[in-house]
């Protein structure tokens, strides 16, 4: 039989700790601050030893508290990740978080296809493009940028990032037939984040010492390549979001032997809590096949 401690006790403790505070610890889990310090005292009174210390007005973990906190934390973690997983019903909902412009250029326009192949799975996508290190429980699955490595998390690379200059129809006609590098500073160039990567296109193409025009400037991938659409300017798109784009004919490349790599890259990333669930694992199956089919139009494009 385990010998375990008084959880209650364990997680006032955790709480603490963190914070070094027993009121913010007792703002945390919705009691007061003397329930805190007598949860703290208990589990010390079990531990033997001391965990805090007090230094003046500031409180302070003993070696001892430092070292437990330090394996503490994640077991809560995993005991909270674990519980939400067994509370969930076994035909729940896949939960997905992705960034705007992945979302938006390349995974919603392939989910018809998914949801026919899956009728029965209930997808629910979130997009934000805030950090998710998978001990957040809202979401199941994750698809983000990155140069890789997820702590914590399994990830599957779903395609390298290349750029090349992307315009509308209408605009590429009004292009010279042979186009080079410099007749595109004839029309508004179209920046996203990293700002620097025409700089980066215009050396590659041999022109390291062209000026890059200001331009007009946007945060997102996704709007550049809509506004290169729309007939705005030209976008350094990133072939694999543009692809359907390319198919469709809404985009074309003015100049297509051109094209650079960036050091980020598209990634699924899952807990591995959730290898053996049968729905996670058919979207991320799906999200895979899908991607590698995706990637290897775009470069074949």
């Amino acid at each position: 039989m385990r010998r375990l401690p008084p959880l209650g006790a364990v997680r006032a403790f955790e709480a603490a700790a963190r914070h070094l505070h027993f009121t913010r610890a007792a703002d945390e889990l919705a009691v007061t601050q003397a329930a805190i310090s007598h949860q703290v005292r208990l589990l010390e009174e079990w531990l033997g030893q001391p965990l805090f210390e007090r230094r003046g007005r500031v409180l302070a973990l003993t070696p001892t508290g430092t070292a437990y906190l330090a394996d503490l934390t994640p077991a809560l973690e995993r005991i909270a990740a674990a519980s939400a997983t067994a509370r969930r019903p076994a035909n729940g909902p896949v939960r997905m978080t992705a960034l705007p412009s992945l979302a938006a250029r390349w995974l919603v326009p392939h989910l018809p296809a998914f949801q026919a192949a899956h009728p029965e799975i209930d997808l629910q996508l979130t997009t934000t493009a805030d950090l998710w290190d998978g001990r957040d429980t809202r979401f199941d699955l994750g698809l983000r940028s990155g140069p890789g490595g997820w702590p914590g998390l399994n990830s599957a690379l779903l395609a390298t990032e290349t750029l090349t200059p992307l315009c509308s129809p209408a605009l590429r006609k009004a292009l010279p037939a042979s186009c080079t590098p410099p007749d595109l500073l004839r029309h508004r160039l179209l920046h996203d984040t990293p700002k620097g990567n025409w700089g980066r296109w215009f050396s590659a193409a041999g022109y390291p010492d062209l000026p890059v025009p200001a331009g007009l400037n946007l945060t997102d991938s996704a709007l550049a390549l809509q506004a290169a659409a729309d007939g705005q300017g030209v976008a350094l798109g990133r072939l694999f979001l543009a692809a359907a784009d390319l198919r469709a004919g809404r985009l074309v490349m003015p100049c297509p032997e051109q094209r650079i790599s960036n050091d980020y890259a598209y990634w699924l990333v899952w807990p591995p809590r959730h290898d053996a669930n049968p729905a996670i694992s058919a979207v991320r199956d799906w999200i895979r096949s899908t991607a590698q089919a995706e990637n290897t139009g775009a470069e074949q494009a």
